[in-house]
């Protein structure tokens, strides 16, 4: 059963890049794919890295780079003929927006953003949002549904601030109306607690543009939302 709460946007901003998206480790593994081992790095630091990665990337063809890129985020789970396609269609398209499979979204848009930096553009760039939302309800058991299925529930909470017909509710509609929304943590890329009261609850939130990219000219709506449906309440 939806239960009903009222959703207010606090802050909200565009954003082409997450913060701290990329490690030192995740930098040795790409340089060690462009034959660059850790004998040659002389114990750099991780800004240090990240400069030698973006020269070395600049080095090498543009497909040849997002090979590199690729194979890093799907990490052996697709072809080589496969990763070789992808590389191909990297320049022109979206594939932060367009892969099939959300649960890629997050590491092509953090691949976009490392390799525009190489080239100094070429790429498309990759377009995210940040924004900050307060949850508000009459009762405070109503938040009890946050417990079980935190991501499910804001999401379903998200989409009734979008028109009917945006991507999000065309997508997703039988998971938002449904039991099981498996997608939703794809789809909130990065969903950090702020604050919690007893009738009120605020979270940051980092997603794709587009799925929220609309809710800029948003700033409060009512919504409705229910829980997942646990496995042993379906039986």
């Amino acid at each position: 059963m939806n239960k009903e709460f009222n959703v207010e946007i606090l802050s909200f901003s565009k954003i082409s890049e997450i913060d701290n998206a990329w490690t030192a480790e995740d930098y040795k593994a790409l340089l060690s794919m462009m034959d660059i081992g850790e004998d040659d790095l002389g114990g750099m630091s991780e800004s240090e890295l990240k400069e030698m990665c973006l020269m070395s990337l600049n080095d090498f063809e543009h497909h040849e780079s997002a090979q590199f890129l690729l194979k890093h985020v799907f990490n052996d789970e697709i072809t080589e003929g496969k990763i070789d396609q992808l590389s191909h269609q990297m320049v022109e398209n979206k594939l932060w927006e367009e892969h099939a499979d959300s649960a890629y979204h997050r590491s092509l848009f953090n691949a976009y953003g490392l390799l525009r930096k190489a080239y100094n553009g070429i790429f498309k760039e990759p377009t995210g949002v940040k924004f900050t939302i307060k949850i508000t309800a009459n009762k405070n058991e109503l938040f009890e549904m946050f417990d079980s299925s935190l991501h499910a529930v804001i999401v379903r909470l998200l989409s009734n601030g979008l028109d009917e017909t945006a991507i999000l509710n065309r997508l997703y509609e039988a998971q938002i109306t449904g039991k099981n929304f498996p997608d939703a943590k794809n789809i909130l890329w990065i969903l950090k607690e702020i604050s919690i009261t007893e009738k009120e609850r605020q979270y940051e939130i980092t997603s794709s543009d587009l799925w929220f990219g609309d809710l800029e000219e948003r700033t409060v709506f009512d919504a409705k939302a229910h829980a997942d449906v646990e496995k042993e309440d379906e039986a």
